[in-house]
Order: C-alpha cells, then sequence, then structure tokens
C-alpha cells in the first residue's frame, strides 16, 4: 500500500471542478428567493461577493503554486498560522462537508421522488451513496470525469437560459407579465426596491450559492502541472461569475419583472415554460437532481483528502493515509461515505428530514465562512513571513496584504449580516462551541504526539 495521491486530474477537469463549484443548486432552486429579498440590486451583490471571492481564490492559488508540497489550503493555515489552525482548518472542513453531503444525499432522494414518488426516500440516498462512493473508489480521475458531465449539464442550463431570454428580450416577447424588455430592471421601484436592509440580508445567500467555489484548493495535491492549470480556473472566475449568475438573473429579471416572481419556485422553470418547452419543470429537476449529486460527489472527495492530509500532518489516524496502487486514499473514502449514511437512517426514520438540514445546513455556511477566514488570515502572514516568495510569485494576488486585510473585513461583515438574521443566527451561535470541542481534541493529539 503506498501513502502518496497521484496527479491524475487534468486541465479540462480542474476548469469544470471550478465551475461546478461556483454554480451551486442555489442558484437554480434559490434565485427567486433571492431575487424577491433584494430586486435587482441581487445583481450588485453577487458583482461584490463575486469580487471578494475571486480576490480570495487569488490569495489561496497563489500560497498553493508557492510551495509544491501544500496538497491543500488546510497545509498553507497550518503553515502560515500554526498547527492549531491547519488542524480546525481540515476538521471544520471535513465537518461542513459531512453535513451538506448528507443535506444533498437528501435533496437527491427528494428530486428522485419528483419522477418515482413510491421509491422511499432512504432507497435512493443509498443508491446515490453507494455509486458515488465506487466511483471515487476506482481512480481521481473517474470524479474528476464525473465532475466535468456534472458540470456541462450546469453550464448547458444557464446558457440555453440566456440565449432564450435574450431572443425573447430583442423581441419584445409579450408574456402574462407584460413586455419582456431590460427596462424591468429598473421600472419597478429601482434598484433598491426594498432599501438597503434587502439589498444587505441578500449578501448571505449570494454567499451561500458560492460555497464550494474553494475545491480548487483540494485538488491542488492530485493536478497535472498546477503551475498552468490553477492559475487558468482561477482567472477564469469572474468572468463565469458574470456569465453564470449576473448574465442569467438579468435576462430573469428582463423576462419576469423580480416583484412578479414567486420566490418558492424556480425562476428558471419559469421561463423555460413561458416559451412553450415541454416537460421545464422535469427538465430543471434533472438538473438540480445531477447538482446535488454532483455536490455530494465532490463532498466525499473533499473529504477523503483532507482525512488524508490531517493523518499526513499527525493530526487524525495515520489509517487515513493509506492509498491503493491508483493512489485514492481508501479508508478515508469508505469512513467519509459510512458517515453519509446517517442521511439514510434520518430518512427512514424522519421521512421529513429536510427541516432538520436547513438547520445544519446554517451552521456547515457559518463554518465555511470561518475557513475562507482562516485562509485570508494565513496569506496576510504568508506575505509578512515569506516576502521572498511573494515577491518571485508569477500568480500574485492583486493589492497583497491591503487586499487581504479587506477580504477579511467582508468576511466580518458577512458573519454580522449572519447573526443579525434569526434564521442563520443558529449557526453563528454554533460555531464556537464546535471550535471549543477541536481545541481540546487538539491538545490531546498533542499529548498522544509527545508519547
Amino acid at each position: 500500500m503506498a501513502d502518496r495521491l497521484k496527479r491524475e486530474l487534468s486541465n479540462r477537469h480542474i476548469q469544470l471542478i471550478a465551475i461546478g463549484g461556483a454554480i451551486g443548486t442555489g442558484l437554480f432552486l434559490g434565485a427567486g428567493q433571492s431575487i424577491s429579498l433584494a430586486g435587482p440590486s441581487i445583481l450588485l451583490t453577487y458583482i461584490i461577493v463575486g469580487f471578494a471571492l475571486f480576490m480570495f481564490m487569488r490569495a489561496m492559488g497563489e500560497m498553493l503554486l508557492s510551495d509544491t508540497k501544500f496538497n491543500s489550503f488546510a497545509d498553507i493555515t497550518n503553515e502560515y498560522v500554526g498547527p492549531l489552525a491547519g488542524f480546525i482548518t481540515g476538521w471544520t472542513y471535513w465537518l461542513t462537508w459531512i453535513i451538506s453531503g448528507m443535506a444533498e444525499v437528501t435533496a437527491v432522494a427528494k428530486y428522485v421522488s419528483f419522477w418515482y414518488p413510491e421509491i422511499p426516500n432512504w432507497l435512493s440516498a443509498l443508491a446515490c451513496i453507494l455509486l458515488l462512493m465506487s466511483f471515487n473508489l476506482l481512480s481521481t480521475r473517474l470524479f474528476g470525469e464525473l465532475e466535468f458531465w456534472f458540470a456541462i449539464i450546469k453550464v448547458v442550463t444557464i446558457i440555453s437560459l440566456i440565449i432564450i431570454g435574450i431572443i425573447m428580450i430583442v423581441m419584445a416577447y409579450q408574456t402574462p407579465f407584460g413586455q419582456a424588455g431590460v427596462s424591468n430592471i429598473y421600472n419597478n421601484g429601482g434598484i433598491f426596491p426594498n432599501g438597503m436592509s434587502g439589498f444587505l440580508m441578500s449578501f448571505q445567500m449570494a454567499i451561500f450559492s458560492f460555497l464550494g467555489i474553494e475545491m480548487i484548493g483540494i485538488t491542488a495535491g492530485e493536478t497535472k502541472n498546477p503551475h498552468k492549470t490553477i492559475p487558468q480556473a482561477i482567472n477564469n472566475v469572474p468572468f463565469r461569475i458574470l456569465i453564470f449568475y449576473i448574465g442569467a438573473i438579468a435576462v430573469i429579471i428582463s423576462i419576469i419583472p423580480w416583484n412578479q416572481l414567486d420566490p418558492d419556485s424556480s425562476p428558471f422553470v419559469k421561463v423555460f415554460a413561458l416559451v412553450g418547452i415541454p416537460f421545464a419543470a422535469g427538465i430543471i429537476n434533472f438538473v438540480v437532481l445531477t447538482a446535488a449529486a454532483s455536490a455530494c460527489n465532490s463532498g466525499i472527495f473533499a473529504n477523503s483528502r483532507t482525512l488524508f492530509g490531517l493523518a499526513d500532518r499527525k493530526q487524525a489516524p495515520p489509517k487515513f493515509q493509506v492509498t491503493n496502487r491508483r493512489g485514492v486514499p481508501v479508508t478515508a473514502i469508505l469512513v467519509t461515505c459510512s458517515l453519509l449514511l446517517f442521511a439514510v437512517l434520518l430518512n427512514y426514520f424522519i421521512p421529513n428530514a429536510t427541516t432538520v438540514f436547513v438547520y445544519i445546513s446554517t451552521v456547515s455556511t457559518v463554518l465555511n465562512i470561518f475557513i475562507w477566514t482562516l485562509i485570508m488570515i494565513a496569506y496576510y502572514r504568508y506575505t509578512r513571513a515569506r516576502p521572498d516568495l511573494h515577491k518571485k510569485s508569477k500568480f500574485k494576488m492583486p493589492g497583497g496584504k491591503v487586499m487581504a486585510l479587506c477580504i477579511i473585513i467582508f468576511f466580518t461583515f458577512i458573519f454580522c449580516v449572519l447573526f443579525v438574521n434569526p434564521e442563520t443566527r443558529i449557526g453563528v451561535i454554533f460555531a464556537p462551541l464546535w471550535l471549543v470541542v477541536l481545541a481540546l481534541m487538539y491538545r490531546q493529539y498533542k499529548k498522544h504526539a509527545a508519547q
């Protein structure tokens, strides 16, 4: 048995993993809700959040490429903030993916029941876990291939919506909501129809949409030619946000005025149905089914590599470092999938487990933003501790230390928004408790290491 990962992810895999990470199910299902909350100002929200996360990705990319011994961003926080920070980053990221993986498996089961209501949710969830586990155990390349096709489905759907929408706008297409046209963006109460509070609250939903964007930072140790591939994938992030989020939402609110959108139904279904595409609801159900399966697939990959990294740094049992001859961390994948089986049990005993996951997913989101903040602190420390590496870097983050501080302040603002909102407050309250648990775990590990 080896204990090394293999570089099997090609440029095409990384590009599509980056796209997949930036397009969550939130865009297809939650866009109606975020538009009704902020009105047309949601476009500005996505521009601001997109810029902040692009800078975050540039910082992470610069550090990953500064030293090829880094397999993931947990290695970075371990190096520049300290072993405790590396321990917290690894185990927290592991927890967030276990939680979101359980939620996504439940979502897959829900989407399957759209066509086959007679199949119990727990059975669909079990089939999904076993299938994805098999793919992940076979090879890293197979994981990349699966993500490639999952991302293609999302991209084709969004581009189809944009093309259909532009044709409807150019033709001034008559709908039950009036004429399609760009004027619908600013004619219904202006850009900020719900004032600053609606605009500020929309930041939380925009952040939700981008969870998983940091996935490139987990693939670093298995990427062929990382110095070419990673910068390419990161530099395309703004372009993708402009097309997939700002483009899609601008088209939607040009066709259906923002105040006439149903927040509880997918605006994608609405636009496809308006133009007379049959089975519009079925098409979007298929897309969100693959998007949820993709998120779960990414979760299995990210968690197994996170456990591998923790074991590599002697912060988790050494068994997690065992890989097969194809360079796949077998034990880490099996443990990850075993924990995901809790979702099957929950769906068996509580058929309406979705509400449980809403609360736990909030905790997962808060912890994810906490990890992003730790990575930015690591970047700030890196520029001060290793000015030599920073100066000769060919992939510098624009603005350096000053920009890092601005992004840290922005993430702090997001924490405040999450705390003010009663629906997400539970996550902000729970996060410190989890950190206390981790600090105690870390003390135990240090004692073991000293013996």
